[in-house]
């Protein structure tokens, strides 16, 4: 039996071709080698387990190459042999995490100043270089600002936050990326057929997705999974052996939940406490594919980090699943992930979620039912005559074995009652009075009187817009109706209009009670005169000038045409008393009495 090497150093990779999900970092490092334009310092930061101390090791190794291929090392001469060997002394590797005192970068300084061995480059990696006390940050400043031309230096970190300004500043930083499920869905696939692994792609999914981005946990995962599945990995299996809800028991969870059927969720709940696990890490996970199914329904469903088959059974479940079922489902168990660290009986917390999300899923299951029993058939469309006034329903009532049925018919303003129409539904008498429409809720009341019961109802169509828009038309007078009224105006219009004053205020202020600008109004003729204090006044009085005009040829009784003079005076609302002292004494000029009151009772004018 050969020396067993974990799959994350044995398939570390060695080109800048073989990382995975950093293609615009590698781009870039690739062409900085190509056109020669490289930095004296880089910080690689990022998530750990994403590929910065390993493309650190491949720049370096490029860098020094004698013979590149592009950008990439040949891995023939005596740089790349003498790096692959471990024996290189132009490339220099430091872990800041147990050399992080000011006496190892003093050590690091005077390496510095060694000129390279082999090529044109020493190069300096610096891992977890936020681990480094303040002191040896200070230190490090100058000689990273100002290194020899032969010294690079490449910094790695999974905190960039507890690195001071004035380093950041000296380096190029490049920020990597969390690896996407399909990238590491992909590389292991090329791993487990290069180990003669069989897999499922649901096994390979779990494994990336407990990974949360970083490739090497992945990769020990990956290896922990082939031992406990002796060299094939099945998806129950590798669950098991991850401490993980394999996605069976969400898509099993959402079915019941969809038809309400709360006590089999119970029943499943209990069977995953059971097996170990919390109750915070199945409401964790059933909210995450509550939340998968809801991007499953649209184009969002690219961002759902599945791949291949596993991604085709969520957007089955999702066409079964109502957006405002979904909704409502992460609605509470995001209220409930909130409150059970907090919760003395986590248990009943997260049951009495489920319960709630089937008593959503029971009025989704109830509503469909009802209507697939009850099915309200629509009747064809009707052309609605032009001065039809309304549709009125006319039921018939149910005789001998035929169904009961509602139609809709049209009453004319000339029939002052509602005519039945006749042999609608063979065998139904036509004298019968008239119902209101049956409703959805009284026929699913008489279900057990008879099954048999349809209701027809009348659609939107038979409604004519065109017939309301001419009844507006009839009550508001066009142009040429009040041009021609005009010409025969009442000859005692003005009289008229005089001994109704008092009664046309009354009105137009118990309609418009901003109209009080109509206290002055004069008259003249048939032509009523008013001023008002404002444009906005004026243009309000304008939109209702035909109304006002109607209400006035009421109040007075004239039977010609009155006319209306509007004329904005921005000296009205100018004289009105607006400071306190004003008021005042405009209070005191209507009432003196209001000031003998005051000094009875001792009060203060506001």
């Amino acid at each position: 039996m050969g020396e067993f090497i974990v799959s994350a150093r044995k398939y570390r990779p060695a080109t800048f071709l073989s990382v995975v999900g950093q293609q615009s970092i590698t781009s870039t490092l690739k062409n900085a080698i190509e056109r020669g334009q490289l930095a004296h310092a880089y910080l690689f930061c990022g998530p750990r387990g994403v590929g910065k101390t390993t493309c650190a090791r491949i720049f370096a190794k490029a860098i020094n190459c004698q013979n590149p291929n592009g950008a990439e090392a040949c891995n023939e001469c005596e740089s790349c042999k003498a790096f692959n060997e471990g024996r290189s002394l132009n490339i220099h590797e430091l872990d800041a995490a147990s050399n992080n005192s000011v006496d190892d970068i003093r050590s690091l300084i005077e390496q510095v100043r060694i000129l390279p061995q082999v090529g044109s480059y020493s190069l300096f990696i610096i891992d977890e270089v936020h681990m480094l006390s303040q002191q040896a940050f200070n230190a490090f400043l100058k000689t990273l600002e100002e290194p020899p031309k032969h010294a690079i230096f490449i910094l790695a970190t999974t905190e960039k936050h507890k690195i001071i300004p004035t380093i950041l500043s000296r380096c190029q930083v490049y920020d990597f990326n969390r690896i996407k499920v399909e990238d590491s869905v992909g590389y292991l696939k090329h791993i487990a057929q290069s180990e003669g692994v069989e897999y499922d792609e649901e096994s390979l999914n779990l494994i990336a997705q407990k990974a949360d981005g970083g490739m090497r946990d992945a990769l020990s995962m990956f290896d922990k999974a082939v031992s406990f599945c002796d060299g094939k990995l099945q998806y129950k299996e590798v669950a098991q052996t991850l401490n993980m809800l394999d996605y069976d028991t969400y898509f099993t969870m959402t079915e019941l939940l969809l038809v309400g059927d709360y006590v089999k969720a119970l029943l499943r709940f209990d069977e995953i406490l059971s097996k170990g696990f919390s109750g915070q890490t199945f409401m964790a996970g059933l909210n995450q594919h509550f939340r998968d199914l809801l991007l499953a329904k649209g184009p969002a469903i690219s961002l759902i980090e599945l791949t291949g088959a596993l991604l085709e059974r969520y957007r089955k479940q999702a066409e079964q699943c109502e957006t405002e079922f979904l909704f409502g489902a992460i609605s509470l168990l995001t209220e409930a992930d909130g409150k059970i660290k907090q919760s003395s009986n986590q248990r009943l917390l997260v049951e009495l979620g489920l319960m709630k999300i089937a008593g959503l899923g029971k009025k989704k299951s109830d509503a469909d039912t009802l209507e697939s029993e009850y099915q309200l058939p629509t009747l064809p469309d009707k052309i609605i005559p032009v001065g039809a006034e309304s549709v009125v329903p006319v039921a018939v009532q149910q005789q001998s074995s035929e169904p009961q049925s509602v139609v809709a018919e049209v009453k004319p303003k000339s029939e002052p009652e509602p005519v039945v129409e006749e042999n609608v539904v063979q065998g139904v008498s036509p004298n019968k009075g008239v119902e209101q429409p049956a409703t959805v809720t009284q026929i699913a009341g008489q279900r057990e009187q008879s099954r048999s019961t349809t209701v027809r109802r009348s659609t939107l169509s038979q409604f004519s817009i065109r017939s309301l828009m001419n009844e507006v038309e009839q009550e508001q007078p066009t142009e040429k109706t009040q041009r021609r009224v005009a010409v025969d105006a009442d000859k005692m219009s003005e009289e008229k209009l005089t001994e109704a004053r008092e009664r046309i205020i009354a009105d137009i202020l118990e309609w418009r009670p901003r109209f009080v600008e109509f206290h002055e109004m004069t008259i003249a003729g048939n032509v009523i005169s008013v001023k008002v204090g404002s444009q906005t006044l004026y243009d309000e009085i304008m939109r209702n000038r035909t109304e006002l005009l109607s209400l006035v040829m009421r109040s007075a009784g004239a039977k010609g045409a009155v006319e209306l003079n509007v004329i904005v005076d921005e000296k009205i609302q100018a004289a009105r008393p607006i400071k306190l002292e004003d008021r005042r004494a405009f209070l005191a000029e209507k009432n003196p009495k209001l000031l003998d009151l005051k000094a009875a009772l001792e009060l203060e004018f506001e």
